[in-house]
């Protein structure tokens, strides 16, 4: 073997050497990343923004792949979670969905149902009342005749709020007498027994105006007779 052929034959051992060197590069380097990031995991992202107090579904998540150690604490990873759910909060589109912006919706009891009305906006119902909240229902009514008077009402006491719907903007009704008929609601769902259905029924449709009024927790009203009606005459 002549010395060219050794110089060749010398090159081609340092590039065998050279390629396994490389190889062997990329395998630690490959080995690194795998060792920080880790084994991947499903997380579920929001497809749309969802409003506060809304039932959730299934159908409202993509499933995407990320890996486990980059998924906080408290992130879902199964889906089945969102049964029976709402949304506690404003949920944006692509957020990844995480047991906190979530809660139980109220349950019914074996003697209520549920009924749903519109409540002005301009009441204050909006981002302060709550699913779980109790409230009082309050109705005015316009005094039917000269010789009678204009009263208000507590229809129901301690109502149990159940959902709490998207503020709505309302068609105005220009057949309607009452020129200062709300221009926003929000539909608020209730969990009552038969015949406070009926009241609240009966003042969403004759009463002049329906008002909320929230109870601190725990602490349930207790009407005495004749303390649920009120006029000015019981002022004087």
């Amino acid at each position: 073997m002549n010395s060219r052929q050794r110089r060749g034959v010398i090159l081609l051992l340092l590039s065998v050497l050279c390629a396994f060197a490389a190889f062997a590069g990329v395998l630690s380097v490959i080995s690194d990343v795998n060792s920080k990031v880790g084994p991947e995991v499903s997380a579920y992202r929001l497809k749309a923004d969802v409003a506060p107090y809304t039932p959730l579904t299934e159908g409202q998540f993509e499933k995407i792949s990320m890996p486990k150690r980059w998924l906080s604490e408290n992130a879902v990873t199964d889906l089945a979670v969102v049964n029976g759910k709402i949304a506690v909060t404003q949920l944006k589109q692509g957020s990844l969905l995480q047991d906190d912006m979530i809660v139980n919706r109220p349950a019914l009891a074996n003697d209520e149902q549920e009924i749903a009305i519109m409540i002005d906006a301009s009441t204050g119902v909006a981002g302060k009342i709550l699913p779980g909240d109790l409230v009082n229902i309050f109705a005015t009514f316009a005094a039917e005749n000269k010789d009678a008077q204009a009263q208000s009402r507590i229809i129901v006491p301690n109502a149990k709020v159940l959902e709490v719907g998207k503020l709505t903007a309302l068609q105005p009704d220009e057949s309607s007498s009452n020129r200062s008929a709300a221009t926003k609601a929000v539909p608020i769902t209730f969990a009552l027994k038969t015949k406070d259905a009926q009241r609240v029924a009966y003042a969403e449709s004759f009463a002049k105006h329906v008002r909320l009024a929230l109870l601190a927790d725990g602490s349930p009203t207790t009407l005495r007779p004749g303390e649920n009606t009120y006029t000015l005459e019981g002022d004087k």
